[in-house]
């Protein structure tokens, strides 16, 4: 049953979670100016590594303190998504990323962007839950770019930092395409759910089975 106090904290903006999810996307503009207007790579590193390490902050504050709270939700992922694109698109411009890297990760989110409607049809609103295997993606992709950024910024590291970032690149690529799959899946479950209850064949010729 939900309590009044619980439905008040649902509702609350100036939560710490909340606050820290409001510091990560103010990092996003920072990080950028960092790296291309001010041309302070290793200051852009920092920015970098502090706002993908605080990636499972706000949520395990959330949990912790009692605090989640329905712009929580939206924040999280909305940081998460910002720091991702920024940075795929910034070390692509910087040559630290191949393009087809880049493209192969952004076609990942474009895929997901075309169940947004499938799901609003069908009163869903437009995000699913998060997955624990896109959370370990995402969390892993903001640990493997400042890695390969400070390859770049330190010419001393880079032999060691190089293969340990692509590593963690290529892992998170692969497991942020898995949690894309498992979207699609719950997205397409959602569908089925829907259409039962409203009377209507599943797929087409369901109500010939």
């Amino acid at each position: 049953m939900t309590t009044d106090a619980s439905r008040d904290a649902s509702r609350r903006v100036w939560t710490v979670p909340n606050v820290i999810s409001f510091a990560r996307l103010a990092g996003v503009p920072l990080f950028l100016y960092l790296l291309f207007g001010a041309h302070a790579e290793v200051a852009a590193l920092v920015v970098l590594a502090v706002g993908g390490t605080s990636d499972w902050v706000d949520g395990y504050l959330a949990r912790r303190l009692g605090q989640v709270s329905r712009l929580g939700v939206l924040l999280d992922p909305l940081a998460d998504r910002l720091y991702i694109l920024a940075t795929l698109l910034a070390l692509g411009a910087r040559d630290i990323l191949p393009w087809a890297f880049v493209a192969v990760l952004l076609l990942r989110d474009a895929v997901l962007l075309l169940c947004v409607p499938v799901l609003r049809r069908y009163g869903y609103g437009s995000t699913l839950p998060v997955h624990y295997v896109g959370k370990t993606a995402t969390f892993i992709l903001l640990a493997a770019f400042p890695v390969l950024l400070l390859a770049r910024a330190v010419a001393g590291v880079a032999p060691v930092a190089g293969p340990v970032g692509w590593g963690l690149a290529w892992w998170g690529l692969a497991l942020y395409w898995v949690a894309g799959v498992l979207y699609l899946v719950q997205t397409g479950r959602l569908v089925v759910v829907a259409r039962r209850a409203a009377g209507a064949p599943a797929l087409p010729g369901a109500a010939r089975r």
